[in-house]
This record gives C-alpha cells, sequence and structure tokens, in this order.
C-alpha cells in the first residue's frame, strides 16, 4: 500500500468521529470529501485572507466542507467555478443574480449550484480570465502544503487544465479547508501532480504554508485512461483547443 492510501486511511478512521454523513454517499470517504462539524467556524477563519476579500472570480471544487463557503459567496455577489461531480458535466458558473434572496443555502448544495447556475466552458472561462483564488476540500494535507483527495486525482486533473490555459499559476492563491483531525504532522515530498496550498483552514486556525517547491504544470496525458478523457468533456475540449482531436 502506498504511503498516500496508508495516510488516507489513518485519517478517515479519525474523521468518522467528526465527518457529517453525505446524503448519498454517507461515510464513504473514497467518493466523497464530507462536510465537518465545524465547517463553519473553518469558513470564518478563511474569510479574513485579503486573497478572499479581493478576489474577483474564484474557483471552488464542490466538496461538503465548502457549502458554507459558496453560501458566502452567492450572499457576497462574488462569482465563481465549481466543478460537477466527477467533473463528467463539465464545470457550473456562479453569478451575482443567479440566486434569489433567501435561497443561498440551497444553491450552495450541489442540487442547489445544478439548479441556479449555468454550465461554462474552458474557452468561456478563459476569455474571462484568470482564477485569482482557489478554495478545495480534501481528504488529508500536510502541515508542508501537500494534499490528498479522494484518491481519483481530479483537482489535480482541473489545476492541469487551468494551468495549460493560462488561468493560473505558481502566484494564485490556494486554500484548503480540513478539519483538525485531516492535517497531518508529517512532512511530505509532492508527487509530478500534487498541488501544494498556500492556506489551511480549519475550525481552530489559519495555518500559512511556505511555498518550497513548484506546482505542477500541464495536463499529464500519458497519466490518464482513454476512459477517463471519453467520460470528461472538459478534457475532450482542452484537446480540441490544443489541437490534439
Amino acid at each position: 500500500m502506498s504511503k498516500s492510501k496508508i495516510i488516507r486511511q489513518q485519517i478517515w478512521s479519525k474523521l468518522r468521529d467528526v465527518a457529517r454523513p453525505d446524503t448519498r454517499f454517507n461515510l464513504n470517504f473514497a467518493e466523497v470529501i464530507p462536510d465537518f462539524e465545524g465547517s463553519e467556524v473553518a469558513t470564518d477563519n478563511l474569510v479574513t485572507l485579503p486573497a478572499y476579500q479581493t478576489t474577483e472570480f474564484a474557483f471552488i471544487t464542490p466538496d461538503n466542507c465548502l457549502v458554507d463557503l459558496r453560501r458566502r459567496m452567492i450572499a457576497a455577489g462574488k462569482p465563481f467555478v465549481m466543478s460537477t461531480y466527477g467533473i463528467y458535466r463539465g464545470f457550473l458558473l456562479m453569478e451575482p443574480g443567479m440566486v434569489p434572496a433567501g435561497a443561498e443555502l440551497y444553491a450552495a448544495w450541489l442540487d442547489g449550484m445544478e439548479h441556479f447556475a449555468r454550465p461554462i466552458t474552458l474557452e468561456e472561462i478563459a476569455r474571462r480570465g484568470r482564477f485569482d483564488f482557489m478554495v478545495t476540500g480534501a481528504s488529508a494535507v500536510s502541515v508542508d502544503g501537500v494534499r490528498f483527495g479522494k484518491g481519483h486525482g481530479f483537482f489535480d486533473l482541473e489545476w492541469g487544465m487551468f494551468t495549460d490555459l493560462g488561468l493560473v499559476d505558481e502566484t494564485t492563491p490556494v486554500v484548503a479547508v480540513v478539519h483538525d483531525c485531516q492535517m497531518v504532522q508529517e512532512k511530505l515530498i509532492p508527487s509530478e501532480t500534487d498541488i501544494l496550498v498556500d492556506w489551511i483552514a480549519t475550525p481552530t486556525e489559519l495555518h500559512e504554508v511556505p511555498r518550497r517547491a513548484k506546482r505542477p504544470h500541464g495536463v499529464k496525458w500519458p497519466l490518464l485512461d482513454p476512459r477517463q478523457i471519453l467520460e470528461t468533456p472538459p478534457l475532450q475540449e482542452l484537446q480540441r483547443i490544443q489541437g490534439l482531436a
């Protein structure tokens, strides 16, 4: 078993005590990054960041622990893009005016995002310009910024697509929102696809991570299963943009 799998298993056993069950996947952490007790307080810590306060276009993952962040961004009129589950239906755009007053919480849930937000292509995202803030959940994150997802590599893939289009780079602030039990105290060596985060927001602290290595760039096409490309419309779109299809 790889070190990342061992870490996930160790964290998942602790996470069961604080996780809020998902409506579809319950506590199956291989399929969902759950919400957790205190996620609203972690969001309180995150929104103190100047990068959040000044953001005009953000990318937020569909993780359950980010519902309160998405709610706040909708209420504040901050536009953002969110990927659909597994990126199977690409990306959704949430803009001011899409959600009636009082429906912000419902709109922040995944079903609500599907209802109120609208699909957006990579090409349209690129026309709007760079993301100036990114937030993701995680299965685990080390104190030195190495993030582990569910094991499917979706955030790494999204990052690869966005870097290929010049939408994010080394300077883009990336924040991971996790419970304190999901922080790994051991320092880890990132793989060629691991995204190093700049901040870790938990219910008890906002932890700044000094950058110690370069982030990856571009989609690693040789590492992808052909079936994954067929099941992920943005990957097919990127291939067309790059003249690969």
